[in-house]
């Protein structure tokens, strides 16, 4: 796709009290982020008074640096769009600082922000609501002109409908009603807007969620292209992990208001060290038929997230991790760098040396949580977990099992064999002495007692050819006993009949 260059007459004719700052070099620190929160409170009763607070955002740090895109995934209601309005200005922060170029811009008011606005725009989640139904595509793609104050070389109009044919629609589109297009429309529609002003830094929030597949393709390679010809630098909020990696070059996964891990793109697939973040990448589907039959390995995570108006004490996740000991309920881990451009909040993370080695028992809501984790994830955690280790030891898998179940059964059989037999004997000897009260019975039982152990041992070759010993003997005398308990009651017929 062949992008028109766009004029220069938006710079050089800027009025009013629009300011244009340098550009950051690529690689330059473009957006500082520090400890940013936002609190929205809570009221009840008659006088409204604040009962307490949803912690949306509660604490995050991270950089953007000129020409890269960060990537910014997480479940619904974790604070992701939250997150991109703060730094945008559209919300103000409860506490915490935003740096933009260098400049502080957390606490500036409608007109200083007005400036910076042409270096800061956001594509919005929703291109249906985004869109004002009242008035034209023209006159929408127009307004950051006319705000601003800056006349484009050649009109308005002009400039317009070149925005329209970057973004792929029709420049005969000027005289329409958003109503009159389909939601990819509207989307790159959102889209030429927040790039009228040729700005610095774009937030896109959802930017390809309402859309069909065929349009998401259309919509990110767009961004793409304009990234490259334009040099924007990009914060893109989603859900789908596949677009993320093909679009970011690092990730930031946020967990109910945290970030718990910041990566480069390829480090954070191929090795996530955060549980959650490990779970996150088992669900995404592998389109790949020779794996239809295969096992999945999805990690099934317990329960829902908690509610953000009071969140878990230590680290907020261990409610729902199989990895969670003491110190994870106690103390909150710290977002550092483990590896050169990883950094991860976690005691016990995954492909990396357990931080907090000392904790060797598992909470109770781990082990539950531990019941919906495959064998081989929990093999895989072991390694750096040493209570997940000491569990999975004392729990071996059901094919250790059956293995070892078949190792020794041969070993039990032979003992058993000789355990249950003696018993036979046993049980045997006291019912033939219980039927033999009389003498009779006694010499018989003695007699017939012999004449069955001889005929044992030439019927039965299974009991002779046993191990010689006391299971045989022991065989031998069961068998005898119960044909002396047998021959009790005819031990007169049989003597005449031999």
């Amino acid at each position: 796709m062949s992008i028109p260059a766009q004029s220069d007459g938006a710079e050089e004719q800027a009025s009013g009290t629009a300011t244009l700052t340098k550009d950051a070099a690529p690689g330059e620190v473009l957006l500082k982020v520090t400890g940013l929160q936002k609190h929205f409170p809570v009221r009840k009763g008659l006088l409204q008074r604040q009962v307490g607070a949803v912690r949306a955002v509660d604490g995050i740090d991270f950089e953007v640096r000129s020409g890269e895109t960060l990537g910014v995934v997480g479940e619904s209601g974790c604070g992701k769009s939250t997150m991109g309005r703060l730094i945008t200005r559209l919300l103000e922060p409860t506490a915490g600082s935003v740096e933009f170029e260098g400049k502080d811009i957390t606490h500036l008011g409608v007109s200083g922000m007005r400036p910076l606005r042409r270096d800061v725009q956001m594509i919005f989640q929703d291109p249906y609501s985004s869109l004002n139904p009242r008035h034209t595509i023209g006159t929408i793609v127009g307004a950051p002109f006319r705000l601003q104050g800056v006349e484009p070389e050649g009109g308005i109009k002009k400039e317009v409908q070149r925005l329209l044919s970057v973004v792929g629609l029709n420049p005969e589109h000027y005289n329409r009603y958003p109503h009159e297009f389909s939601g990819g429309q509207r989307q790159r529609i959102g889209i030429a807007r927040a790039l009228a002003l040729k700005p610095k830094l774009v937030v896109a929030d959802e930017p390809v969620s309402a859309l069909d597949v065929s349009i998401q393709a259309q919509v990110v390679n767009l961004l793409d292209d304009l990234q490259q010809e334009l040099g924007l630098t990009y914060v893109i909020i989603a859900h789908d992990l596949s677009v993320v990696r093909h679009v970011s070059d690092r990730i930031a996964v946020m967990y109910l208001g945290k970030i718990v891990e910041l990566a480069d793109r390829e480090s954070l697939y191929k090795a996530p060290m955060h549980p959650y973040t490990k779970a996150l990448m088992s669900a995404v589907p592998i389109p790949d038929p020779r794996r239809k039959n295969a096992k999945s390995e999805r990690i099934l995570l317990q329960g829902d997230v908690p509610s953000p108006m009071s969140p878990p004490s230590g680290c907020r996740f261990h409610t729902r991790c199989w990895k969670a000991t003491e110190i994870c309920r106690t103390a909150e881990p710290p977002l550092k760098e483990l590896r050169p451009g990883q950094r991860v909040a976690c005691h016990h993370p995954e492909n990396f040396e357990d931080q907090a080695p000392q904790d060797t028992v598992l909470l109770t809501v781990a082990k539950e949580a531990a019941e919906l984790v495959a064998d081989e994830v929990l093999a895989e955690s072991a390694a750096t977990s040493a209570a997940v280790a000491a569990e999975v030891g004392e729990t071996p898998n059901p094919a250790e099992s059956t293995e070892s179940s078949g190792t020794s059964e041969s070993a039990e059989s032979s003992e058993s064999v000789g355990t249950s037999e003696s018993a036979e004997s046993t049980e045997s000897t006291e019912s033939s002495e219980s039927s033999g009260s009389s003498e009779s019975a006694g010499t018989s039982e003695s007699a017939e007692s012999s004449e069955s152990a001889e005929s044992a041992g030439a019927s039965e070759p299974a009991g002779s050819s046993e191990t010689s010993g006391e299971g045989s003997e022991s065989a031998g005398s069961a068998e005898s006993g119960a044909d002396g308990g047998d021959d009790a009651g005819s031990g007169s017929q049989e003597p005449s009949g031999k």
